[in-house]
């Protein structure tokens, strides 16, 4: 248990052979395949939280100290994901993104956007190491985010709308974050319409 009180996740075996034939098991402990639309959702998750670790090597501490929240929170995202509301009731208490998670989002952005200029062109992905890895970060969120809508118009498919909600605000946020690692937008690189013709 942690200091709260929860259950923390133990891992005592990496491998346990039971996806070898292309299935995993979800939260709930139905199997689905590896191919199905919730786990590519929650897939995509979970490289947005990586190259969210890989922008953090990079980052000041108070930016790493966002980051490091919003790592923890794709996880709990994670968990929602792979675990479908259904008609039964679970023996426990599924988590789930909760609104003040995406609030929390919406201060990072205002905090972080109040010292950045407002910007004249589109903001071509690069600058800062820690700016590109943001980007990248950004345009996986917005693979995820585009995944979990879909998932949410398969019929027999639930999600909880805020989870949708946290990912179109984390991309908002990644977007300016990068701004600020890019020394609050001095060094962000501007799309130059037709600069190659």
């Amino acid at each position: 248990m942690d200091r709260l009180g929860a259950v923390l996740v133990t891992l005592n075996r990496i491998y346990t052979r039971t996806g070898d034939k292309g299935t995993t098991a979800l939260a709930d402990g139905q199997r689905r395949s590896k191919g199905d639309l919730r786990v590519e959702t929650y897939g995509t998750v979970d490289e947005t939280n990586s190259c969210i670790g890989l922008a953090r090597l990079h980052a000041d501490e108070h930016l790493d100290r966002m980051l490091g929240a919003v790592q923890n929170d794709l996880f709990d995202l994670g968990a929602d994901l792979a675990t479908p509301e259904g008609p039964e009731k679970l023996p426990y208490e599924p988590l789930r993104i909760v609104p003040s998670q995406v609030e929390r989002l919406e201060r990072d952005i205002d905090a972080l956007n109040a010292t950045i200029p407002p910007i004249k062109s589109f903001v071509l992905p690069g600058g800062s190491p820690c700016a590109a890895a943001l980007h990248l970060a950004r345009t996986v969120c917005r693979r995820a985010e585009r995944l979990a809508v879909r998932l949410s118009e398969t019929e027999g498919e639930v999600i909880s709308p805020e989870a949708v909600r946290y990912l179109n605000r984390l991309s908002d946020f990644l977007f300016v974050a990068s701004r600020a690692a890019n020394r609050n937008g001095e060094d962000d690189v501007l799309w130059v319409p037709g600069a190659n013709r």
